[in-house]
């Protein structure tokens, strides 16, 4: 091989991993509503006096309670990480008291639609299948 042919091939595996590197979309950067979980086999819905938002930024995402009337709560933040169908999240706020804070949960992540889907067992043990739909991008 002669180093012009060398050379060429170099510029292309650069050049195709520069287009593919922008062409990486976060699945789950936006707005999520929350639409209710199954918890240890248990269905539950969606709180119906106010609504649950989770808004993921490119590594973080901050979780908030709205209530009709009244100014956006932020009860949750932390940071995540995506690989292949998994969502590695550890909670770094809680309005709460939590026992989760600085804990990494790992979920089984798929988004169908406009529906997230979060499924893993909490660090104490309980089984929790969350539901989430888009509501911005």
């Amino acid at each position: 091989m002669s180093i012009k042919t060398i050379y060429k091939t170099g510029c292309l595996v650069i050049f195709g991993l520069i287009i593919t590197s922008f062409n990486y979309s976060n699945p789950l950067k936006g707005t999520w509503e929350y639409c209710g979980d199954v918890f240890n086999g248990k269905v539950e819905g969606a709180p119906t006096e106010y609504t649950l938002q989770r808004k993921y930024a490119s590594k973080n995402y901050e979780s908030f309670l709205l209530e009709k009337g009244e100014k956006p709560q932020k009860y949750e933040a932390g940071d995540y990480n995506l690989n292949a169908d998994t969502c590695i999240e550890t909670q770094t706020f809680s309005a709460q008291e939590s026992k989760l804070v600085g804990v990494s949960i790992h979920y089984l992540y798929s988004i169908r639609n406009d529906t997230l889907t979060l499924s893993g067992t909490l660090p104490n043990g309980n089984a929790v299948k969350e539901y989430w739909k888009k509501v911005k991008g």
